[in-house]
């Protein structure tokens, strides 16, 4: 039953956001700022994939034992994907709230990335064996918690300054991506169970996307 209901969400959800990325890129009219959220779902799409593929594959097929290289491989790039999904999503608040300098922020966000996607390329997280280690977890994560708080107050001091009602919840979505990831980058080896947090984690990621898409629909007429 688990192998069923995951799979079929997971299916549900890559071909969710990939299609609204690939509706608002073409629908963006000449739009930078929805053509960025356009690549954006695209970018978070595709990662996920690589690791939400094998995972279906493995549960319905012979385990996940059986999968470990190629999970680990999925996992490998989403993080690097993910780090990418957030410097578009900087973009976007640049291009929606028409922000023109702000050298030490971009700084700041490419700063962030950067020292996260080298984390990720170390060979000490263990990526491709079944004993990934928890401190190179949290390692790699540093970084890129910091880049998602600072998007996240960058999107509410904006949406609140210029009464953004569109982009009212941009910062709570966010928040609530992390919240449910956290626990399982923390716990998840140690409680099983946790690692159900991804499923309301990933439904935060469709509400991102989702706000993008109907501000499109709205100022793109």
């Amino acid at each position: 039953m688990q192998a069923i209901v995951e799979s079929v969400f997971d299916a549900f959800y890559l071909i969710s956001v990939i299609t609204i990325g690939i509706l608002m890129i073409k629908g963006s009219k000449g739009n930078v700022q929805f053509r960025l959220f356009g690549w954006m779902a695209v970018v978070l799409g595709a990662g996920d994939s690589f690791h939400l593929i094998p995972r279906a594959l493995a549960l319905c097929t012979n385990g996940l034992e059986n999968y470990i290289v190629s999970l680990g491989l999925g996992k490998w790039i989403t993080s690097v994907t993910m780090t990418i999904f957030y410097v578009l999503l900087y973009y976007v608040w640049r291009k929606r709230y028409k922000m023109s300098g702000r050298a030490a922020i971009t700084a700041a966000v490419y700063g962030l990335a950067g020292v996260r996607i080298v984390l990720c390329m170390m060979p000490q997280n263990q990526w491709l064996s079944d004993e990934s280690p928890l401190s190179w977890g949290i390692y790699r994560n540093i970084p890129f918690a910091l880049l998602g708080l600072l998007v996240i107050v960058l999107f509410y001091c904006s949406a609140k300054e210029h009464e953004d009602r569109a982009f009212r919840w941009m910062w709570l979505t966010i928040v609530l991506s992390f919240g449910f990831y956290i626990p399982v980058v923390l716990c998840a080896d140690r409680i099983p169970m946790i690692g159900m947090l991804m499923i309301p984690k990933t439904c935060a990621y469709v509400w991102t996307v989702l706000i993008g898409y109907f501000a499109m629909k709205q100022e793109c007429r």
